[in-house]
C-alpha cells in the first residue's frame, strides 16, 4: 500500500513540474449567440497536443463551420495557434460534435484562449481558462 502511495505521489509532482493541466479541472464554456450555441470542454492539456471537445446546436440553420479554419488557440502573450486536427461530425445539419486538436503551447502559459470565428458573425467566439 505504502509503495502505490509513493508511486502517486511521484506522479503527482511530476505532473506539476510538468507545467501540465489537468482536463477534469476545467469547466466547459458555453456562448449562445445568433441562435447557435457553442460548448467549448477542455480534455487533454498534457503532453504534445491540447484536446478541446466542441459541440454545436441550433435549429435555425446549417452548420457549415471550417474549424480548421476559424478556429485559432491563443497564448496570452498574443501568439496564435492553428488547429492540427478536427475529429468529428462534418460540416451541414443543426448538431455538430468533435474534438479539435493543437499543439502544446510551450512554454505552458498562466491562461489559454481558443477562438472561433464563425461567417456572419462580427466576433469570435472566446472562450478561456485559467491553466495556473
Amino acid at each position: 500500500m505504502c509503495g502505490l502511495i509513493f508511486r502517486i505521489l511521484v506522479l503527482q509532482l511530476a505532473f506539476l513540474f510538468a507545467g501540465g493541466v489537468a482536463a477534469q479541472e476545467l469547466s466547459t464554456q458555453t456562448s449562445n449567440e445568433f441562435a447557435v450555441t457553442v460548448k467549448v470542454t477542455p480534455r487533454s492539456l498534457q503532453g504534445a497536443t491540447w484536446d478541446f471537445e466542441v459541440v454545436f446546436d441550433t435549429h435555425s440553420r446549417e452548420l457549415k463551420d471550417d474549424l480548421l479554419k476559424d478556429a485559432t488557440l491563443v497564448a496570452p502573450d498574443g501568439r496564435q495557434t492553428p488547429p492540427l486536427a478536427w475529429q468529428g461530425d462534418a460540416p451541414g445539419g443543426h448538431h455538430r460534435k468533435g474534438v479539435l486538436r493543437f499543439n502544446a503551447l510551450q512554454p505552458a502559459p498562466a491562461s489559454v484562449e481558443l477562438r472561433i470565428a464563425r461567417a456572419g458573425e462580427p466576433k469570435p467566439r472566446t472562450f478561456r481558462w485559467k491553466l495556473k
